[in-house]
Parts: C-alpha cells; structure tokens; sequence
C-alpha cells in the first residue's frame, strides 16, 4: 500500500499517460524530480506486482508502461481510485488499525475515535483536507457504481422527477444521474461543511443538513453506501426521514449497498464464521 501511495503521489502513472508511450528511468527520473536509484528500487516493486509493466523502446532501453492496474492510479482519469487509496493510507486512516486489537478486547468508542479523538465525521468536520479527501474518495467509488446502475437498471428513475441524494458528498453521483435522467432535478444533501465547497451542477441544489433531523422533500431519496456507516438503531432513523421526505405513495427510497452473499463460492466467504 505505501508503494502505490508513493506512486500517486509522484505522479507516476499520470507522466507515463501524459507522455503517451512508455518512459525510460531517465524520462522519469526527469520529469518527475526523483533521484535515480531510489525510483528504480520503486519501479522494480511496481513491475514485479504487475502494477506497471516493462517495454522495450528505442535500442537497448526499457520503458515503463501503463496496465489496467496502474490506469486506476492516474488522478483525474475516468476510473481512478486514486483519491480512494490516498484516503485508505492516509495516517488518520491508518491510526486506528493499530488500536483495533484493544478495541475488540474491550468496550468503547471506536478504533477511529480512540486514534484520532472524535468521530469520522467530526474529525473531518474541524479538519477540511481531511473532509475532501472523503468526498474526493466517495465520488471515485461513485464513478463506478452510478455507471453501472444507469446501464443495468435505468427504470428505478422512470416517472421520478426529484431526487435527494443523502450523504451525496460533492455531488459526483447526483452529477451522473442528472445527465443521464435529464428531467430529474437533483438534491445534493450533505452536512454543510461538506456541500459547502460542492461545484455547482445545473440541475443540482446543494443543500445543507442533519439526516437525522430532517431530509429534504423529493419524489425519490437515493443512498450510496451510506447504511453501512451506522447502527442498526440510526439506519432506521434515516430511513424513517427519508420516506417523512418523500411527497407521495408514489416515491421510493433507493439504496446502493454491498451486500456479502450467502453463496459459498463468492469472494467474501472468508470473512464469514
């Protein structure tokens, strides 16, 4: 993980996609400021994890190119995740692991909480990098996910002509849905801090707000991933404001989660007891 973390933040896989060919050592070396030796050491780890790849180019000299792996790490490409593993290794992030132990020994706040002195959203509340570098993270996942529900199920959107987006960060998933379903007017909802630096979207409305107080009114209150942050006792909290916000019998509450099958064959069968 701190590998590929160097590597985005280096900016290697965005030289290699700007050059537009493989780049040799010394390409790299120069365009990217790195001592020599040191960013060949990096390089070897990152080919031998199939995460770049070696190619010849002119004469005898070896490039470094782009795999499927290494397109997730260009920053502002379509199906980056690079602000995701950014967010997953940062040290706020990586602090609570070390306590995880003690946390299922006892009692007590949160691995989070006991790292880090406050909540996930309080944290990121009074520590504003640290806030972005969620949203930045969520719109990632949402860059792939939104995209698969507007090709696989379009239809849950027919006949809806607003919908609020809970917890909808800096708007990415409510952006795609919006172009996608012209006729919908969107409702970014999120806590003020938050929808506060959102880029203004036409036909989006950022709104500001507690989802355990009150949800915005809308025909449809769409959540992404966002159950999975709370107990059972505030899940039905939210869900409760969010269909208070529904206008009509008409409207619907969508939920976008991962769910962990009961098939034994999927991925996930080793988390299990």
């Amino acid at each position: 993980m701190a590998v590929v973390k160097c590597a985005i933040e280096l900016g290697i896989a965005d030289a290699i996609e700007n050059h537009g060919s493989p780049m040799t050592l010394s390409q790299l070396t120069t365009t990217l400021g790195c001592e020599p030796s040191r960013l060949h050491r990096i390089m070897r780890f990152l080919v031998h994890y199939r995460i770049f790849k070696e190619e010849p180019v002119t004469g005898d000299s070896i490039g470094f190119a782009l795999t499927p792996l290494s397109r997730i790490l260009i920053r502002h490409g379509e199906r980056s995740m690079a602000a995701l593993i950014l967010l997953e290794s940062s040290p706020v992030m990586l602090a609570p692991w070390h306590g995880l132990s003690a946390h299922v020994l006892n009692s007590g706040n949160s691995p989070f909480e006991a790292a880090n002195g406050k909540d996930v959203w309080s944290y990121a509340e009074v520590n504003l990098s640290h806030s972005k570098l969620i949203d930045d993270a969520m719109a990632c996942d949402a860059k792939l996910a939104v995209s698969a529900i507007i090709e696989g199920c379009p239809q849950v959107f027919d006949g809806i002509k607003s919908v609020v987006d809970v917890g909808g960060g800096n708007g990415t998933a409510l952006s795609m849905l919006v172009k996608a379903f012209p006729w919908i007017h969107g409702i970014n909802f999120d806590l003020p801090h938050v929808v506060a630096v959102a880029p203004k979207v036409d036909g989006i409305e950022h709104v500001g707000g507690d989802m355990f107080e009150r949800v915005p009114e809308a025909d449809a209150a769409f959540l992404m991933k966002l159950l999975h942050d709370w107990e059972d006792e505030e899940c039905i909290k939210i869900l409760k404001k969010c269909r208070e916000a529904i206008r009509h019998n008409e409207g619907k509450v969508i939920i976008v989660q991962s769910v962990i099958e009961d098939d034994k064959d999927d991925k996930l069968e080793f988390v299990r007891g």
